[in-house]
C-alpha cells in the first residue's frame, strides 16, 4: 500500500472556473434502514431536520457541480418531489429505474443522460466530502478510465481495502474482514463515460464487483487520498451518528 504523503489533497476547493456533471445514485431499497426509516429511500432518510441528499447535493453545489443526473427506482416518487419543491433551479435529469439494476447498471442507464466525457459518480446516502476538482483534475491528467476517492480508517471491518502503487494506480481489492488501518472505497468516482460505455456488460450488474474489481487490471483505474469528513447512513448506528455529526 502506498504512502499517503504525496497524494493527499485536504481543504477547501481551490478556486477555479471548472464546473462538473455528477450521477448520484439514490434507488437503492435500504433494506438494513428499514427499521429505522420504513417508507422512504435511503437517501431521503431524515437527519438533522433534512434528507439526507440535501447535504449530499449542497455539497456538491459548493464543490462546482452543475449539472446533476439522479438515478431513482425505489419510491422515486418522494425523491422527484422534493427536488422540484426544494431545487426548483436546480439543473438535472431523472434516470429512473423500472427494477433494479445493480449499481453498474444504474451508472449505464443515467450514462445515456450525461453530456460531459467524464463524470463524477457516488452514492444518494453517502456524504463523503472529498475535493472534487482534485478527483478530477488527477483524473483527467492521466487519461484514467476512472478515479476512486479513498478514504483512511482504523479499526473497521464494515470495509474491503483499496490497495495502490506509488504512483496512485489501482493494485488490488481486498475483502472485508476486520482491519487496523487502510483504505476503503469512499464511493467517489470519476469515471470516463466512453470508456466505461466501450465494455459489453449485461443490464443489470455491480459497479464495485463487475468494473472496478474485474477491470483494474486492464483498464487504467486510479485512487486519490482524501482523508476528509465521510459518514455511510447505511446502516442504523451510522444514521443516528450523522444526525449527531451533521447537526
Amino acid at each position: 500500500m502506498m504512502s499517503t504523503e504525496n497524494i493527499l489533497h485536504r481543504g477547501p476547493i481551490s478556486s477555479n472556473n471548472t464546473s462538473y456533471e455528477c450521477i448520484i445514485l439514490a434507488g437503492g431499497l435500504g433494506t438494513r434502514l428499514r427499521t429505522s426509516v420504513p417508507d422512504l429511500p435511503k437517501c431521503m432518510a431524515p437527519v438533522a431536520g433534512n434528507p439526507f441528499l440535501k447535504y449530499v447535493i449542497d455539497y456538491l453545489i459548493d464543490q462546482q457541480v452543475d449539472r446533476f443526473i439522479f438515478s431513482l427506482g425505489y419510491r422515486h416518487e418522494y425523491i422527484e418531489d422534493f427536488l422540484k419543491n426544494k431545487y426548483p433551479d436546480l439543473q438535472y435529469k431523472i434516470a429512473l429505474e423500472k427494477e433494479p439494476l445493480g449499481t453498474g447498471g444504474a451508472i449505464l442507464l443515467a450514462s445515456k443522460y450525461t453530456s460531459a466525457k467524464n463524470v463524477i459518480i457516488l452514492n444518494g446516502d453517502t456524504l463523503f466530502k472529498v475535493n472534487i476538482h482534485s478527483i478530477m483534475s488527477v483524473h483527467e491528467q492521466n487519461n484514467a478510465s476512472c478515479t476512486l476517492s479513498l478514504k483512511p480508517m482504523h479499526d473497521f471491518d464494515r470495509y474491503g481495502v483499496v490497495e495502490i502503487n506509488k504512483d496512485g494506480y489501482i493494485q488490488q481489492f481486498q475483502e472485508k474482514k476486520y482491519y487496523t488501518s487502510g483504505l476503503i472505497n469512499g464511493g467517489v468516482y470519476a469515471l470516463n463515460i466512453d470508456n466505461f460505455n466501450q465494455i459489453n456488460f449485461p443490464e443489470k450488474f455491480s459497479f464495485e464487483k463487475d468494473y472496478l474489481e474485474t477491470y483494474f487490471n486492464t483498464r487504467k483505474m486510479m485512487g486519490i487520498i482524501q482523508d476528509d469528513y465521510f459518514i455511510d447512513i447505511g446502516i442504523p448506528e451510522d444514521f443516528e451518528r450523522a444526525s449527531k455529526e451533521i447537526f
